[in-house]
């Protein structure tokens, strides 16, 4: 089931947003060679909880998964696309790393979720590019989320970005609903047709965050039981906003003012 959201919410996610979005500008400044990926997390905890809100990943149980998520931020290093545990085994970032920092913040009972990749100090030409792509693909993902337009366009527009760049889109991961929840519906894949999936209609709240890779885009699940990574041990960047569907076209809510 869809649940739009009213005017009234859409303006505290945005609120929500934007307190998201200066954690996340935070945390990549701090994103540098020797910082532990606990650490990271534990500026994320005392981010949000200064600011009077929690962490919407913190103990959320993902469908399937066998625990709760341990951490407040995922950190994800190099092959890893997703969901890394910044706070089991931590991990202490290297010059040359390429690090996905994932963040949810509920804020008034509501949720925003927001992703950003960092290339830490000297990274190569093929990092640097595929994490330029990778915000590209975000970008016009979110221009082709239009109220009476379909799933398929975003997808459609995110894929046709990664392939003219020589990059592949990440297998079996997508964006979805979020607001009420971490995940709602609908799925936000980030490949698709024009024209296809459901239509997108004034008042969804959505996530749209492309994962590219220079290799298969093929992935395994991580023996912690939430780390996505790829098969091939490629490397792969992850971006993120919180969109809201609009009559006068698509609004982020997880930027900075």
């Amino acid at each position: 089931m869809i649940f739009k959201k009213t005017e009234e919410e859409v303006e505290l996610l945005k609120e929500g947003g934007q307190r998201l979005a200066l954690i996340l500008d935070i945390l990549a400044k701090n994103t540098k060679p020797g910082i532990s990926t606990n650490e990271l997390n534990e500026i994320a905890v005392s981010l949000i909880k200064e600011r009077g809100d929690t962490s919407a990943f913190l103990h959320y149980k993902p469908e399937g998964a066998k625990r709760k998520y341990p951490a407040a931020l995922c950190v994800s290093i190099n092959d890893e696309i997703v969901h890394g545990v910044s706070n089991e085994s931590p991990a202490i970032i290297k010059d040359g790393d390429v690090v996905s920092i994932d963040l949810g913040l509920t804020h008034k009972g509501l949720i925003t979720d927001s992703a950003i990749t960092v290339g830490v100090g000297n990274i190569s030409k093929e990092d640097s590019k595929l994490i330029k792509v990778t915000q590209e693909a975000l970008s016009a993902g979110i221009k082709n989320a239009k109220a009476g337009g379909n799933v398929g366009d975003i997808g459609y527009a995110i894929e046709a970005v990664a392939n003219r760049n020589g990059f592949k889109v990440v297998e079996g991961l997508c964006g979805h609903g979020v607001g009420y929840k971490v995940h709602e519906d609908p799925y936000v894949p980030n490949y698709g047709t024009l024209g296809d999936g459901i239509v997108l209609e004034e008042g969804m709240v959505i996530a749209i965050e492309p994962m590219l890779t220079n290799g298969t885009g093929k992935i395994i699940l991580g023996k912690d039981g939430f780390t996505f990574k790829t098969k091939d041990k490629t490397r792969s960047a992850h971006f993120e906003h919180t969109v809201a569907i609009r009559k006068n076209g698509p609004v982020i809510l997880t930027k900075l003012k």
